[in-house]
């Protein structure tokens, strides 16, 4: 059976966040028309379905790497600050987007929390990605055929 290691990210995480926005738990606070998803980002994000990407993308990283917590995941989300004619520096991504998404999903009920370590995946995050990898990876062996070894 194909799991998310299987598939290409940037597929997965597209297909994860269309299936997302059908869920009524995970949808963007009132307040993500106006943030930048860092201090390093000079704008905010210009995509109107950025809350459920970023969604989609914690999902998959907790997947893959749980159990994980916020701080990792503010750092993995970070970038370089231009900061004039100073040498550049990293910054960490915004932390409450990544809280509210780890939140929202959490109640929805794909990942839990793990005591002190980070959160983890439940059963049913488990399956529920599995089952779209393994659809995902029907569509994608006739449109790549190199996908097909995997």
């Amino acid at each position: 059976m194909p799991t998310v290691y299987d598939i290409p990210a940037n597929i997965y995480i597209r297909r994860l966040a269309q299936e997302l926005k059908s869920r009524k738990e995970i949808k963007p606070p009132e307040w993500a028309d106006f943030v930048k998803t860092g201090v390093h980002k000079e704008r905010a994000p210009e995509s109107d379905d950025w809350w459920h990407v970023r969604c989609a993308s914690i999902l998959r990283k907790v997947y893959l790497r749980g159990p994980i917590g916020t701080e990792r995941l503010r750092i993995s989300y970070g970038g370089r600050k231009r900061r004039g004619s100073k040498p550049s520096r990293f910054h960490r991504g915004s932390g409450a987007i990544v809280r509210t998404a780890l939140q929202q999903l959490e109640r929805a009920g794909f990942i839990k929390k793990q005591g002190n370590k980070g959160r983890v995946l439940t059963d049913i995050g488990r399956s529920y990605m599995d089952k779209l990898s393994s659809g995902l990876k029907a569509e994608l062996s006739k449109a790549i055929p190199a996908l097909e070894k995997y």
